[in-house]
């Protein structure tokens, strides 16, 4: 059973603890942005809901409520704090690195199946009926997937809006909505104003009405607590596959490029590396995106693959909290607060490259990658589906891999069930043991993944994933 399925696990102490109201309230009392995104709270005299950091003046206790989701808060009435802007903050850590049915669905919704899908769609996904999933994401998180779909796509529209100078009505449907009249009434019950009024509202708003999906949305992709950049950025020079990644520039002032494989289209991302500048640094904060889509539909989807590869939904505090009482790991925790453990943008990409390694995966790339209709310098092709790999070279655990992926033996996708993948991935002629252990933690995004070979202590759960990651960098690991 998957540790995320257990209450009471020591590495989600500091979450279980806002489950007590009072506990909450001293946390929005503080402007505890540790929270931002952990839990929203509403002001049932304003109507008005925000992030724990708000810095508006603190609500009386009484007058306050407490919400899971910001869907939650807007079921209930409430309108988004234009102060705080609740609907931006980091994805809570807590649905994104848990197994069950909650953790995986809220993975689902923020990569856009209920929007292509439906309910029916994510219910089959998870293989559970509709009632189910319903039953089960209201009685913990306060909404239901329509709802929380709902307030997905009214960020995606407010991020369109104030970026971009797509006509309102070519918004509407990029964010999701199924008409422009639903757009309008989601817009003005959330933000309390017309979609022309947001608009209007934007900061900068001669650039970024200049912006459009041709020359890129610019993004902020936000997350909590520290975060090294400079490891994660290492890894991707590293591991870059031409024609398919790049990464430019100096250590501390990187940019990062891939293409990306979307739903109704392509795109490709451009991300900056922040530099860190001293412990204390960026206590919470974002890095600066640009994302380039041939269908702007693709936006949610582009920018939740980019959360996922540079682990941008983590609770830092968390990992550092439970590794920093280690003994061995307290001055690696303590030398590189908020360090991350990569995901993948692409979760069949990243297990081909688990396996082939990089000079392999970039002559596949050049061989059977589909090229771009416009290169943008050096990023050409997208990388090859596992379909297309599985038919030109079938044999060996490399074709045996890509027809498992192709075939849905083997899923890695966000709303993959991890110990169903496990158990597949193993079954696997000639994947080894070492190669599953990057799957998982890459693909998969699990945070409690250890290597074959000498033990790992069991009082580095459930973040072991982090403590390898804090060993490699310590130059006491081998990177993989």
């Amino acid at each position: 059973m998957s540790d995320f399925r257990q209450p009471g696990l020591p590495g989600r102490r500091r979450l279980d603890g806002m489950k007590d109201e009072d506990s909450r309230y001293e946390a929005v009392r503080s402007r505890d942005a540790r929270f931002d995104g952990a839990f929203f709270f509403a002001v049932e005299t304003t109507g008005i809901y925000c992030r724990p950091s708000c810095p508006a003046v603190t609500p009386k206790r009484h007058n306050v409520r407490f919400f899971a989701t910001a869907a939650a808060a807007q079921g209930s009435g409430f309108r988004a704090c234009r102060r705080c802007r609740p609907d931006a903050v980091p994805g809570s850590a807590e649905w994104n690195v848990r197994a069950d049915v909650v953790g995986r669905a809220m993975r689902m919704i923020a990569d856009g199946v209920v929007d292509r899908e439906g309910v029916a769609g994510l219910a089959a996904r998870l293989g559970y009926s509709a009632r189910q999933v319903q039953r089960q994401l209201t009685g913990e998180l306060g909404a239901g997937p329509v709802a929380l779909a709902r307030a997905q796509r009214a960020h995606a529209a407010r991020v369109l809006l104030q970026t971009t100078g797509l006509p309102v009505t070519e918004i509407a449907f990029a964010a999701g909505f199924a008409s422009v009249r639903q757009f309008n009434d989601t817009v003005r019950a959330v933000y309390a104003t017309t979609p022309s009024e947001l608009r209007a509202s934007a900061p900068h708003r001669g650039r970024a009405r200049t912006a459009t999906p041709t020359a890129g949305i610019p993004l902020r992709l936000a997350h909590r607590g520290p975060y090294r950049a400079g490891p994660v950025f290492d890894l991707l020079e590293r591991e870059a596959v031409p024609g398919v990644e790049d990464v430019s520039g100096t250590p501390g002032t990187r940019t990062y490029r891939r293409t990306l494989r979307l739903p109704y289209g392509t795109g490709i991302a451009a991300v900056d590396e922040r530099p860190h500048t001293g412990p204390g640094a960026h206590p919470g904060g974002w890095l600066d995106a640009r994302v380039h889509l041939t269908d702007p539909r693709d936006l949610t989807t582009a920018v939740q693959r980019l959360r996922r590869l540079f682990d941008l939904d983590a609770d830092p505090y968390a990992v550092d909290e439970r590794l920093g009482a280690d003994t061995r790991l307290a001055p690696m925790v303590a030398a590189r607060p908020g360090l991350r453990s990569p995901g993948a943008a692409d979760p069949d990409e990243l297990a081909v490259r688990a396996l082939t390694g990089r000079d392999e995966a970039a002559r596949l790339v050049q061989r059977y990658g589909k090229r771009l209709d416009a290169p943008c310098g050096a990023l050409t092709h997208l990388f090859p589906e596992a379909a297309v790999l599985a038919g030109a070279e079938p044999d060996g655990t490399l074709g045996a891999l890509t027809a498992a992926l192709a075939d849905g033996t083997v899923r890695l996708g966000p709303g993959a069930d991890r110990d169903e993948a496990r158990t597949a991935l193993a079954a696997v002629p000639g994947l080894d043991a070492r190669t599953i252990a990057e799957i998982r933690t890459r693909a998969l995004g699990d945070p409690d993944v250890a290597p074959p070979g000498p033990g790992v202590p069991e009082s580095w759960r459930p973040w072991r994933s982090y403590a390898l990651n804090h060993l490699r960098a310590a130059g006491e690991l081998e990177q993989p």
